[in-house]
Order: C-alpha cells, then sequence, then structure tokens
C-alpha cells in the first residue's frame, strides 16, 4: 500500500520574542517598523502583548516570566529576523534616519526564501538583528 504524503506548512502565524522590556519594545515595532502592538486576553484569561504585521504576529514574552510552554533557554537578543516589504528600502533608508535608528549594515543583496533580496540590517532594543527586504 503507497503511503501518504507527509503533512506540510503553509504559513508562519506567530513566533514568540522574549524582552528584556515590553513597553520599549512594542514601541519600537511600531515607531521603527511600523507594526500595531496590542495587549490581549487569552481564552484563560492572562493578559498578552504582541505585535501584529500583514498576517502574523510577534508574541511578547517578558524575560523571567514567560508563558507555558516556552522555548528551552528563552534569551533576549537571540533572534536574527527577516522581514519582507514592498516599501522602497531607499524610503526605509530615509524613514530609519528620521526616526534615529541606525542601519548597521547594508542595502545589500541577499538570498530569501523565493529568491533575491535586497537588505538593509538594523537591531532592537534587545540586540535582535533586524533584516528588512524587498524582493528583487
Amino acid at each position: 500500500m503507497p503511503q501518504s504524503p507527509a503533512p506540510c506548512l503553509h504559513q508562519l502565524d506567530h513566533f514568540v520574542l522574549t524582552v528584556a522590556d515590553i513597553a520599549a519594545t512594542a514601541t519600537f515595532y511600531a515607531k521603527v517598523l511600523g507594526m500595531q502592538a496590542e495587549t490581549f486576553d487569552t481564552p484563560d484569561g492572562i493578559t498578552r502583548h504582541a505585535l501584529f504585521f500583514g498576517h502574523a504576529k510577534i508574541n511578547l514574552h517578558q524575560h523571567g516570566a514567560e508563558f507555558e510552554p516556552k522555548a528551552a533557554r528563552p534569551t533576549p537578543g537571540s533572534a536574527d529576523l527577516c522581514f519582507l516589504t514592498h516599501t522602497p528600502i531607499s524610503d526605509w533608508v530615509d524613514h530609519l534616519a528620521r526616526v534615529q535608528t541606525p542601519i548597521e549594515q547594508g542595502p545589500v543583496a541577499r538570498t530569501g526564501a523565493t529568491g533575491p533580496l535586497t537588505s538593509i540590517y538594523l537591531r532592537d532594543p534587545d540586540q535582535n538583528l533586524i533584516e528588512i527586504s524587498t524582493l528583487d
């Protein structure tokens, strides 16, 4: 009898960032990256914090007070994230200058999940590496 195909994933719903300061992180991601910071209650009545963008979100866990289950070693500053944008990189360079957020590297050519990218790199308040990219 033939085997069934392996199940596959089709989209990222959310991921968790463990952070030193939820308010500072929420302010940075809203002001610098244009995400929507929200507080919400879970079905079991726990108040949580998240950042929404596109069709995804980032849940924020306060370091030392993470929600269960959690990563084996939740650590602020351990992430390396790439976000895609339709906005020209030159507009991002101008925006980051206006909000006084230094660019660590770029614009540079990179390769993403679907092909060539043009990217810039910056750091969030926990020193996570943030890559902002356009598809070439």
